[in-house]
């Protein structure tokens, strides 16, 4: 078996013991003679393994009874119009925080939405350049936040993976202190790579594909005041409640996607829990910055110090052909999933939970030869 080394921002990398794991159960799940895939989603089999995976979120997380936690299809795009949907109330305004693209792909349903319910959206854009050469390279201090006390909630993507800039939990660059507004996060690329929290957020929500699973589920942890707050004239299938009510039932749910975080999450438990998993993310995320930071006149980090994230490391080179040198070198090497999001160009490191500290030493070391060699 010859597995590359697998930078991609998303879908991603996943643990190989996850996959491992897939692989010795994929024709005969559980001792039944059938794949996880061919079975009911009403049956016990499946149930078991959805209902663990609900609960491995709450153990590494430690939602409290407070919180719900749903298990939906679609991806986190689809909560970009069904979080306005749901919680925007008429005549209400919602902020969004802009601090990359994802933000603003937010922002466009919810500005869609609200021009149905006929609801107000103001937006809050801090550290952003203006006409072509617009770029995002930091997150604001909480005390540059000015949130409306009036707002139906506060809306944050807490990691750009195409800028590479993030919030921390806290230290300089904390979540935003929304006072009693409700804090929404989209959390999808770094969701469950630290223990923070839960209880600040109103509701977060993450697609499962870049850091604890496959493409096609969302994880969303929302408080049950939200859930009874939430508007009644949408569809049902919309509703946050209706899926609450119905523990992610209601409708057949992604079954191998939910299994396949199931394997993942046991897979993080295994490590230790959130404490152990953020010392690892943290030592790999060091690695690369050190190599970028000792030869700053080459590798070029455009994201503030304070804002950098420690799930995707982006940098560019000294020009466009340096870098197509270098992720052409990189792919001899056994490395993919460098190349910066075609918007921004350069290089995009993906260092996601289940990429290993020795895939970043032969990227850092690489790094190193590279600029020897130049």
């Amino acid at each position: 078996m010859n597995r590359k080394i697998n930078f991609n921002a998303g879908p991603a990398a996943l643990p190989l013991p996850a996959l491992e794991r897939a692989r010795d159960e994929f024709l005969d799940f559980a001792g039944s003679g059938m794949s996880v895939m061919e079975h009911s989603h009403r049956g016990k089999e499946y149930e078991a393994v959805h209902d663990e995976a609900i609960a491995l979120v709450r153990e590494l997380l430690g939602v409290p009874a407070s919180h719900e936690v749903l298990l939906l299809q679609g991806g986190a795009t689809s909560l970009f119009a069904e979080v306005p949907m749901n919680l925007l109330e008429k005549g209400k305004t919602a902020q969004y925080l802009i601090t990359g693209a994802w933000g603003e792909k937010a922002l466009g349903e919810a500005k869609a939405v609200s021009a149905m319910f006929g609801a107000n959206v103001s937006v809050q854009s801090l550290g952003v350049g203006e006409g072509k050469e617009k770029s995002f390279t930091r997150v604001p201090p909480p005390s540059e936040v000015k949130c409306d006390p009036g707002s139906a909630y506060l809306h944050i993507t807490s990691n750009e993976t195409i800028h590479g800039v993030e919030f921390n939990a806290d230290g300089s660059r904390a979540f935003p202190d929304t006072g009693g507004v409700p804090l929404v996060a989209d959390m999808s690329s770094d969701f469950l790579w630290r223990p923070f929290d839960i209880t600040r957020f109103g509701l977060v929500y993450a697609g499962a594909q870049k850091n604890i699973g496959p493409s096609g589920v969302v994880v969303v942890v929302v408080s049950k005041e939200l859930l009874e707050k939430g508007r009644k004239d949408i569809p049902k299938i919309f509703q946050f409640r209706t899926h609450a009510e119905n523990k992610s039932l209601y409708n057949t749910p992604p079954t191998f996607g939910v299994y396949m975080v199931r394997n993942v999450l046991s897979w993080l438990k295994s490590q230790g829990g959130l404490a152990k998993v953020e010392a690892a993310n943290r030592r790999k995320a060091a690695r690369l910055y050190s190599v970028i930071d000792a030869n700053s006149s080459f590798y070029r980090s455009p994201v503030e110090r304070e804002s950098r994230s420690m799930m995707n490391v982006v940098f560019r080179l000294p020009s466009p052909e340096l870098e197509e040198q270098f992720l052409s070198e990189a792919k001899k090497r056994g490395m993919v999933g460098l190349k910066g999001h075609r918007s921004v160009g350069g290089i995009r490191v993906s260092i996601y939970n289940a990429a290993v500290y020795e895939w970043v030493e032969t990227l850092a070391a690489f790094m190193e030869e590279f600029l020897r060699g130049k």
